[in-house]
Formats: structure tokens, C-alpha cells, sequence
């Protein structure tokens, strides 16, 4: 499947929106109908193209943050300030409307529950969505791969997924979900707060000894600080699969 997802042709297709969910005040998921849909791998992605009246087109990349779903496709999308896309995406779009898209696309980010583990999943910010679609496989196949997801926020308030993390937090055998919040924290809040810095992926993250599969995606800084951590704590590099996202005019 991956190696047919990234050898064929990619062309345009034309999606229509049927589900939009505000996950953040700053952040939606929304989910698409795309006729023809081949399917897809867990932490593949797709393209979003825009066409204005006038012709100008913009078009950026979004992970997909779901397993494969018969003809449906979710992207989960952080607006950005000034930011040309996400704005459209997350501000304007509703159930109905029409986009161009294509994909899937990669085959090096991706996982499936019969590649194994120790699984680790580290995220930051909107960097969770791929890491959501192969925790969301992991327990739509009822698997017993250990898990270990870390999720950096600014804010409880930027939590994506939050009800959902929680429930699979409490009910899935073998799945451990750590937040930490690395500006400010509500009143009562309980759980870490600080960056995932040495000290903390040291307790956190699977021992190198077991040899975890481990899969970080997030900001460019933060994906690069934490694979040098795993690296130098002993992890296999080959076993530190990384995604990393910068400013790209949203």
C-alpha cells in the first residue's frame, strides 16, 4: 500500500467537505468526501489547492489525522496569522464546500499496527495530527502494541483532541498519553508543565533498551530537540522516524 501510495501518479481531485469539528479556538478538523479515494497509510498526507476568481493559487500541505475511512479523508488545520490557507480552511469553509486536494502522500512517516513497537508518538501543537491517525489505528485494530504519546501545548486551551485523548487514556489497555504545557496552566491543573527536555524523556519516553519505535512530529526546533535527546540517551537513529513543520505563509 505505501509503496503504491508513493509510485503512482498523484492527480487533483475535487473533495467536498461533509463534517467540520472546532477543536481549538484556533484549530478545525475537517473531514472530506473524495471520490475514488484509494485509501491510505497512517501518517501520509495530502495537498490543498486554492483558486481565487483570479486566477492566483495557493496551496499547502496538511497531514491526514485519521485512519483510512472508505472515501473519507480528515486533515486537522491550525489557523495561522495572515496565513493564506489555513485561514480559508479553518475561518471560511463549510460542510458543502468544494477543494481541490490530492494524495496520499509519503511512505517514510508512516505506521501500521503490524510494523510492531514499543510505539512512541511525540507530538507539539497541531505536529499531533499524524501521530493521531496511528494511535486512532492502534486501537481501531484492537492491537496490544504498547503505546507511549507525549503532546506538547502551549496552553490547555490549544489541547487538540482533548475529550478524545482522555477517553483512550482511560480506556485502552496499553496506551499512556502525557500532556505537558509549556506557557501558561489553569488553575488545577495537574499534569507537567515545561518543555520535554532530557530529564523529562528520560522518564516519559520508552527506554532505548526496548528498542521503541518511536515517531516525532512538530515544529522544526522542537522535532530536532527531542530526536538529539532520544539520540544521545541511546536511541537507534534508524528507529526515530521524524515529520517537522516551519512558517510557510500558512
Amino acid at each position: 500500500m505505501a509503496r503504491t501510495a508513493v509510485l503512482r501518479r498523484l492527480t487533483w481531485a475535487i473533495a467536498r467537505v461533509v463534517e467540520r469539528i472546532d477543536e481549538t479556538p484556533r484549530v478545525r478538523s475537517l473531514t472530506f468526501d473524495v471520490p475514488d479515494w484509494q485509501g491510505h497509510l497512517p501518517g501520509q498526507h495530502i495537498d490543498v489547492r486554492l483558486t481565487a476568481e483570479d486566477g492566483y493559487r495557493a496551496q499547502r500541505s496538511y497531514s491526514i489525522a485519521t485512519p483510512a475511512d472508505g472515501a473519507r479523508v480528515t486533515i486537522t488545520v491550525e489557523r495561522l496569522e495572515d496565513g493564506e490557507v489555513s485561514t480559508y480552511l479553518t475561518d471560511v469553509l463549510e460542510v458543502g464546500d468544494e477543494i481541490e486536494l490530492r494524495g496520499p502522500i509519503g511512505g517514510y512517516f508512516v505506521w501500521e499496527p503490524n510494523r510492531g513497537g514499543p510505539l512512541g508518538l511525540i507530538g507539539g501543537g497541531s505536529g499531533v495530527a499524524p501521530l493521531m491517525a496511528m494511535l486512532r489505528s492502534r486501537v481501531a485494530a484492537d492491537s496490544d502494541v504498547p503505546v507511549r504519546m507525549l503532546c506538547s501545548w502551549r496552553t490547555a486551551e490549544d489541547i487538540i483532541y482533548a475529550d478524545e485523548l482522555a477517553s483512550i487514556a482511560r480506556e485502552v489497555d496499553g496506551v499512556t498519553i502525557t500532556h505537558t504545557l509549556t506557557r501558561s496552566a489553569p488553575d488545577g491543573w495537574t499534569g507537567r508543565r515545561g518543555r520535554f527536555d532530557r530529564d523529562a524523556l528520560s522518564s516519559l519516553a520508552w527506554p532505548p533498551g526496548q528498542a521503541p519505535l518511536t515517531y516525532v512530529c512538530g515544529p522544526t526546533g522542537f522535532v530536532e530537540a527531542v530526536a538529539s535527546v532520544l539520540v544521545d540517551a541511546g536511541h537507534d537513529p534508524a528507529r526515530i522516524l521524524t515529520e517537522r513543520f516551519g512558517p510557510s505563509g500558512g
